[in-house]
């Protein structure tokens, strides 16, 4: 099952509840970073040993800034123990269950909630016509795909400027720390200097990316089809 191999969380169905809100029911922990019609962006982070209670969210795209060894608990389903490498990523439905971080360090992931309305028509069209997957293969790889969205990982060495391309909405999560510039259709550079575990949402846009640091740059993207 793809969701217990990639997965933050199995997934699993609400049953007849009212939802639960992890930033209410656990606002120590879920922290908002970004949100709009399309997409509700958390910033999880739990101590060594910490809990949170039970709570339930949409289908998401995670992202582990960190490792994680998990103990999930869910209603009426056997316990689970999880492990993920930091710089994993994983996608799954929707859960309502309950966590508890068993390692002696503090977890740290980015989970994009995707929300029930598509981008539309505003949306670049799909499949896009400047797929950096098609004009740039060597340095960006498929994660994960559906029919909702299409999640890259991106590495760009020291001093590489790719080709144009284009992306939809999509939300970027950096893994290392990087400085690269933006040069846009219109010509318009934009500095992008950035830490690891920032998160930017970005409008659809063609632009070139050029990697002016003295380190490999990696980040994940998460397009919205």
């Amino acid at each position: 099952m793809p969701l217990l191999c990639l997965g933050l969380l199995a997934a699993l169905g609400a049953t007849g509840t009212a939802a639960q809100d992890p930033v209410d029911v656990a606002p120590k922990n879920y922290h908002l970073e970004v949100e709009n019609r399309w997409v509700r962006v958390l910033r999880l982070k739990l101590g060594a040993r910490e809990s949170v209670p039970l709570h339930e969210q949409p289908e998401s795209v995670v992202v582990f800034l960190t490792g994680a060894h998990e103990r999930i608990t869910s209603p009426g389903k056997p316990e689970q123990e999880i492990t993920r490498k930091a710089g994993q990523v994983a996608h799954f439905d929707g859960f309502r269950n309950a966590e508890e971080n068993l390692a002696d360090q503090p977890l740290e992931a980015v989970i994009i909630e995707l929300k029930p309305s598509p981008p539309g028509s505003d949306s670049a069209p799909w499949p896009l016509p400047l797929d950096p997957m098609k004009l740039d293969p060597a340095h960006h790889r498929v994660l994960f795909e559906n029919a909702r969205v299409r999640v890259l990982r991106t590495v760009l060495e020291p001093h590489l400027k790719g080709p144009l391309h284009e992306h939809p909405h999509y939300v970027v999560v950096y893994l290392t720390d990087l400085h690269t510039t933006m040069t846009m259709a219109d010509g318009k550079a934009v500095d992008n200097p950035r830490q690891p575990g920032e998160v930017a949402w970005r409008d659809p846009l063609k632009h070139v990316t050029e990697n002016i640091g003295n380190r490999e740059a990696v980040e994940i993207q998460v397009e919205l089809k």
